[in-house]
């Protein structure tokens, strides 16, 4: 049985934003081990200093907290004395190194470590205001990484020529969770009031959703209430479509999903077809199955394939199309088998077990590469 070690996490997100595959994973991980999540900077602090919560039995959330003004070179030069401060005072020896950001690199990349995985869930590169170092520290992150995973099929095709071992572990979800939405019976005092038949949204509002459709599709549909949940970033709030039936609700817990996806009739992703959502693969489109809703969204490629390609979800890309699908939607069966089959084989808890048989394999010999090849790599870092 392989050794429980450590895990050290650099993350691109705050635990608290919103909760997705790096909540999941972490939360599973910290079963039977320490993880020490570590989030990006924050710039408010007199002096560098690292901050520690414990949100879960060995689950630890790190902030870093530097001067405001700092820059960039200085930044990840003080940001590697904290990691090292953090090494030294948990006694992280040889943890498994866990990327989701490559420019964890330029503060992380010198932990001497016994595993490192890149799990990658976005091409962060094609988002709005991405730093200019990304690709090239993805391309250092590729070659130190013993494992990468992707978060779709779409960008498993894009990175698998950069690596070895590259698997796609496509979006997942705890079912259980958002079926209790089928059972709900009490609203949410904010979305009570709001007449029916409803069609609902839940994620980061940003970039990826394309405004001009939703405003067009709720001008076409004057008889449906659009119910919108989730942060607004990146974008300026005055930019969201203001009209009688759409209504912004703000961010939700993960806790509150379903009592919200309960009240709605159908559940929509408007998604805009640009560089930012070339590779995405959504969460919610599983969350929405799980709770039972009829889906209609715009052509991602890893929602089309498979879930449009089975008949799951409804695909439209223009506001008559998408309206006239989101009419049709409304009398879909509660029932769904091949719906229902599919939840059956899915789950966060499968996904863990496969990515934790794959890390335990490196940790095992079969398929690592040595430890000479390994301190090389770190003090190249």
């Amino acid at each position: 049985m392989p050794e429980h070690r450590d895990i050290l996490c650099l993350s691109h997100l705050r635990w608290g934003f919103v909760y997705q595959r790096p909540n999941h994973l972490m939360a599973r991980w910290a079963q039977d081990r320490r993880v020490f999540f570590v989030e990006e900077p924050v710039f408010d602090s007199a002096s560098p200093a690292l901050r520690r919560e414990l949100v879960g039995p060995r689950l630890h959330v790190v902030t870093p907290h530097l001067p405001a003004g700092t820059a960039p070179e200085q930044g990840e030069h003080l940001q590697r004395e904290l990691i090292d401060e953090l090494v030294r005072e948990q006694g992280l020896e040889l943890p498994i190194l866990w990327f989701y950001t490559p420019l964890a690199l330029g503060w992380a990349g010198h932990v001497r470590r016994a595993v490192t995985v890149y799990d990658c869930m976005d091409e962060l590169s094609h988002f709005h205001g991405a730093p200019a170092a990304l690709k090239s520290r993805e391309k250092q992150l590729f070659g130190v990484a013993d494992l990468v995973f992707t978060g779709g099929q779409s960008l498993y095709e894009a990175k698998r020529k950069e690596h070895p071992r590259v698997h796609a572990f496509p979006i997942s979800v705890d079912v259980e969770h958002f079926q209790a939405a089928r059972s709900v019976s009490a609203e949410p005092a904010d979305q009570a009031g709001i007449r029916r038949p409803r069609v609902g949204f839940v994620g980061v509002i940003d970039e990826r959703m394309d405004l001009e459709l939703l405003r067009g599709v709720a001008e076409l549909c004057p008889e449906l209430e659009f119910v919108l949940l989730g942060p607004v970033v990146k974008i300026a709030p005055e930019s969201l479509p203001r009209l009688p039936n759409i209504h912004w609700l703000g961010a939700k817990s993960y806790a509150e999903l379903p009592s919200y996806i309960a009240g709605w009739d159908v559940a929509m992703m408007p998604f805009a077809q640009n560089d930012a959502t070339k590779f995405i693969s959504p969460t919610k489109t599983l969350e929405y199955l799980a709770a039972g809703k009829p889906v209609v969204s715009t052509p991602v490629r890893d929602v089309v394939r498979p879930y449009g390609e089975q008949g799951l979800v409804r695909i439209a890309d223009a506001p008559a199309s998408f309206a006239s699908a989101l009419r049709a939607a409304l009398a879909d069966p509660a029932h769904n088998p091949a719906r229902d089959a599919l939840l059956a084989r899915t789950s966060w808890d499968a996904t863990f077990l496969e990515m934790r048989r794959l890390v335990e394999a490196e940790l095992s010999g079969a398929g690592a590469r040595s430890e000479k090849e390994r301190r090389a790599e770190c003090t190249t870092m």
